[in-house]
């Protein structure tokens, strides 16, 4: 039996009011299940970096429903969505958002840190997630003398560290060259296969075919949904 981990109901999203009010969601329907790869597409101005932006507890909707894991997220206050965020939510951006002071092994510790995890074990389970990426020789050297594809593997790294329910990744191979983006792509299909959920934000059908489900928003409104692979 498969168990949820998204379930949205007529999920909207407004931007100013009145006369300027931007409509970015109009009553998004969508259901993630745990373990799925799925890949959000759309057009620049779709929606579905907002659409992103809410099911990681960054922004609010405006209506509807949202449970993330079980819980009902929508309304929630700031503090409220920041605990969400670092226990269960685990971003991996276009541009990495390293810490450019900081280690390796420092930036891949940092939700931890904010979890609240002794020293000792902070400094373990790094350790582990940079083995998990494949960079684990990496770990004493700044984020200026890796490659593009090594920052990329931090900042997974750095996502997993908490062991979220959901990986989330905008554009995540929009700064790297193709070769590189098909290894970040392989290291998503690994982790996915391993049982993280993981939804990918991308305009690139090539990347978009690699999950095992698409959704594509147009418009504020999701125009095709495709059957989960078997």
């Amino acid at each position: 039996m498969t168990t949820s981990i998204i379930e949205t109901s007529s999920l909207t999203k407004v931007f100013g009011s009145n006369g300027m009010a931007v409509h970015a969601l109009r009553g998004i329907d969508l259901t993630v299940e745990q373990g799925e790869f799925l890949a959000l597409v759309g057009p620049s101005g779709s929606g579905k970096s907002t659409l992103m932006a809410i099911l990681g507890c960054l922004d609010s909707p405006t209506s509807g429903g949202y449970l993330l894991d079980g819980e009902p997220v929508e309304g929630l206050s700031g503090a409220s969505l920041a605990r969400i965020r670092n226990e269960k939510v685990g971003f991996v951006f276009q541009n990495y958002n390293l810490l450019p002071k900081a280690n390796v092994l420092r930036n891949v510790e940092l939700p931890l840190l904010y979890a609240g995890l002794p020293r000792k074990e902070r400094k373990e389970r790094a350790s582990e997630m940079l083995e998990k990426v494949g960079i684990p020789e990496k770990a004493n050297v700044l984020p200026a003398q890796l490659s593009g594809g090594q920052r990329q593997r931090v900042a997974i790294a750095r996502a997993l560290a908490n062991r979220p329910a959901l990986l989330l990744a905008d554009e995540p191979t929009g700064a790297l060259d193709s070769k590189t983006g098909a290894e970040v792509l392989g290291l998503f299909a690994e982790l996915n296969r391993q049982g993280n959920t993981v939804i990918l934000v991308t305009h690139d059908p090539k990347i978009a075919a690699m999950a095992s489900r698409r959704v594509e928003l147009s418009d504020g409104l999701i125009v095709m949904g495709e059957e989960r692979a078997a």
